[in-house]
């Protein structure tokens, strides 16, 4: 039956289904337009960035001036997020051949490089799976893809030879292996290394470009902000996998910290959020695989961690953010707070000035932290019987200590500052010790961050809000890869060999505990 078949007989309802069919092709043809406006525009800011850097260099030459290269490295930064914003648009492969000027000349890749050849043979190269005949050799296809092994550049060229059966023509050939960008030169290795070494290692692409050209391989700046976010855009579905396996924990540790990004047009900055969320129960006797996820927004509303946190139920611990307080309002998220917070109260007045008040108070919660030690790794209910019988009883003496010292003390001073924090929060802070699961304070979600705090010191941390996007998902791949003793380099490269032609609904098979064992293994 042919598609005419199924259309109507009536002419006011073939007039109908050609005023529907009409008004979809003029929406769509809006979207075309309204997503060339925005490329247009982003070529537009991207060659106005161009002309502005290589302006500022030229007033750069002949002296030194730290203000003129963090102007330099800040615009460097948000043509990065420019350019991998373009890497991330879908890849539109045309149906006709293109005319010769559309066409990029590709250099070819450098003659010095060492060459692995790897031939794919079809199914059957002796017989004719069509007809049972002899084959010969008809020809081959030959494609150079650039890989990056540690320490050295190779060219990965794939070899697929032709066969053609000498009794009815039909020709055999294997088909072309899958790459992590269609048609794209970068191998998994080489992607994964440039993922690295920008989340993990904080350095920049533009930095990263002047490294590879000392090897004697030229690979713009662009080119590889284009790979990041083709990269990003391929591992978005598994870091949602993430993001799942750590929303079913019943604990939570959570916290955030401030980024600046690179305000499109003024080259000014503004601050950005980084919300972080782990799960890691493994101190309390539980094997569930660890797993950190990253979530960047644009300022710090409450409304966000809501929204990150809408399918959680079960214990938060995190900081006295009070964009939290609507969580622990619905009744399904109970609040424990983290004494090493409550500690850097006093940490930080005993830094200033020490006395008698402050060390006291530091030794007190220095006993708390020692009982600690005893039950790390032990069952809940171990580490709770534990608690309530040594640590219980120095809570409730620590607590009648801080309320008399608090009225010794007047209520403007820095002390008075420090002991109210403790008292306000007393139930938060003392959760932990009637629930063997809890921990005694944050200390898994700051140690997630510290790589963060690595990157924002050495450079101006995302070029824009889509950067700290691309950035959150990638430090929630490779925090999960520390967390779980896996090298991120090695789990990158192995899950963009594969992701392209995996299954999105089978996504979790490439989530890094599960991959862990074929790493160890040597696949």
């Amino acid at each position: 039956m042919s598609s005419a078949d199924l259309l109507p007989d009536d002419i006011e309802a073939l007039k109908a289904l050609l005023r529907e069919r009409d008004a979809r092709l003029e929406h769509l043809q809006d979207v075309v337009d309204s997503q060339k406006a925005v490329i247009a525009t982003g070529k537009v800011e991207i060659e106005h960035l161009k002309l502005l850097i290589a302006k500022l260099r030229r007033m750069q030459f002949g002296r030194k001036s730290e203000k003129l290269d963090r102007q330099i490295e800040q615009l460097e930064l948000r043509l990065e997020e420019l350019e991998a914003d373009e890497g991330a648009a879908p890849i539109e492969i045309p149906k006709t051949p293109r005319t010769a000027p559309e066409q990029a000349t590709r250099k070819p890749l450098p003659e010095h490089l060492p060459r692995e050849v790897q031939t794919h043979l079809p199914s059957s190269v002796e017989k004719c799976e069509a007809c049972g005949g002899q084959m010969k050799l008809l020809g081959e296809d030959v494609a150079e893809q650039l890989e990056y092994v540690p320490a050295s550049f190779r060219v990965i060229r794939h070899v697929r030879p032709k066969f053609a059966c000498a009794g009815c023509d039909h020709i055999a050939q294997a088909a072309a292996p899958s790459r992590p960008i269609e048609r794209g030169l970068a191998g998994p290795g080489l992607l994964a290394h440039v993922l690295v070494a920008k989340f993990a290692d904080h350095i920049p692409l533009y930095r990263q470009s002047v490294m590879y050209e000392r090897e004697g391989v030229e690979l713009d700046r662009s080119l590889l902000a284009k790979w990041v976010g083709h990269s990003a855009k391929l591992l978005a579905p598994l870091v949602d996998a993430l993001r799942r396996h750590v929303m079913a924990a019943t604990k939570l540790h959570a916290d955030d910290t401030p980024v600046p990004v690179l305000a499109p047009g003024n080259g000014k900055t503004k601050t950005g959020r980084l919300w972080v969320y782990v799960r890691d129960d493994r101190a309390s006797a539980d094997m569930k695989p660890a797993a950190v996820w990253f979530a960047y927004t644009p300022d710090r509303k409450g409304i966000h961690p809501q929204e990150h946190l809408a399918s959680f139920s079960g214990t938060l611990q995190a900081d006295a953010y009070g964009g939290y307080q609507a969580i622990y309002e619905t009744g399904r998220v109970a609040e424990a707070a983290c004494w090493a917070h409550a500690r850097r109260q006093f940490y930080e007045l005993y830094v200033a000035r020490p006395n008698a008040l402050n060390t006291e108070a530091l030794k007190r919660i220095g006993e708390l932290y020692e009982i600690e030690e005893a039950i790390r790794g032990k069952s809940p209910d171990e580490r709770r019987a534990y608690r309530q019988e040594r640590a219980k009883p120095l809570l409730d003496q620590l607590h009648t200590w801080l309320t008399a010292t608090l009225e010794t003390l007047s209520k403007k001073s820095d002390t008075s500052r420090a002991v109210l924090y403790a008292l306000n929060r007393w139930e938060a802070l003392t959760r932990y010790c009637s629930d063997g699961r809890i921990e005694i304070d944050n200390t898994p979600v700051e140690r997630a961050l510290r790589g963060v705090a690595i990157g924002r010191r050495n450079y101006l941390f995302a070029g824009a809000d889509s950067g700290g996007e691309r950035a959150a998902a990638i430090y929630s791949l490779v925090g999960t890869c520390k967390l779980n003793d896996i090298d991120p380099e090695a789990y990158l490269r192995f899950v963009l060999a594969r992701i392209a032609d995996h299954a999105i609904n089978h996504v979790e098979e490439l989530t890094p505990w599960v991959v862990a064992e074929q790493l160890r293994a040597g696949h």
